[in-house]
């Protein structure tokens, strides 16, 4: 399966970028880093953000409470996950907030369909197919974040005037989270079963095209009904 030479992290970064590309080319994305994202939509991105961000340590542990025992050093990696992530919904809230809607509201919200079936998806490839399946979305969202979230946040800031404790979730995934990804990657290159490349191969390239749904369904009257 790995024919890049440099490592499985590699060959799933070559044989992703198609996907990858699409996912930056969603009008949220776009609107974002060109600054022309309003406050609304900003919003209504986060709500959407913390209802998936609230499954992460649930699925980590769901993955590591999976994983075989001959894979127990990917147990141990998910664990360390787990501490980093815990709490990182309610950073999102905080951010809800800071821009001046309600939180509590955000919290109790319905996910926007797209959102709930990336979610129900994670679960599925958990659950029912293989667990290690899970690095396919840990790739792309943790991918996404490090490549546009400081200049996204950036760009909102200038063009919303929000404060800078509106932005935490999308600062602290960013580009400075460097040994999150050096982690990720070491990781990914001690993936060797052709078939577990396959099936976090097979995973990221759904998960882009579910978090890209979810860009999709992201608008900015969804922020109405969470006015403080």
């Amino acid at each position: 399966m790995n024919t890049s030479g440099n490592g499985f992290f590699q060959t799933l970064q070559d044989s992703t970028r198609d996907e990858r590309e699409a996912l930056v080319a969603t009008p949220l994305v776009q609107d974002a880093l060109g600054g022309q994202l309003t406050t609304e939509r900003y919003v209504a991105f986060l709500v959407q953000a913390y209802h998936h961000v609230r499954h992460t340590v649930p699925l980590l542990m769901a993955a590591g409470s999976r994983m075989p025992s001959e894979k127990e050093w990917l147990r141990t990696a998910l664990a360390e996950y787990v501490e980093e992530e815990i709490g990182h919904q309610e950073w999102i809230l905080n951010d809800i907030e800071a821009c001046g809607y309600d939180r509590d509201r955000a919290r109790l919200s319905t996910p926007n369909r797209a959102t709930e079936l990336m979610v129900a998806y994670a679960y599925h490839v958990i659950d029912r197919v293989n667990p290690v399946g899970f690095f396919g979305m840990v790739h792309v969202l943790e991918g996404t974040s490090i490549r546009v979230a400081d200049s996204a946040a950036d760009a909102i800031a200038a063009s919303t005037g929000l404060p800078r404790k509106a932005f935490s979730y999308l600062r602290s995934h960013g580009a400075l989270d460097i040994e999150h990804v050096q982690f990720f990657e070491n990781l990914m290159n001690r993936i060797e079963p052709p078939e577990d490349q396959r099936q976090i191969l097979h995973c990221a390239r759904i998960f882009y095209h579910l978090y890209a749904d979810v860009f999709r369904s992201v608008s900015a009257d969804q922020a109405q009904r969470l006015a403080a």
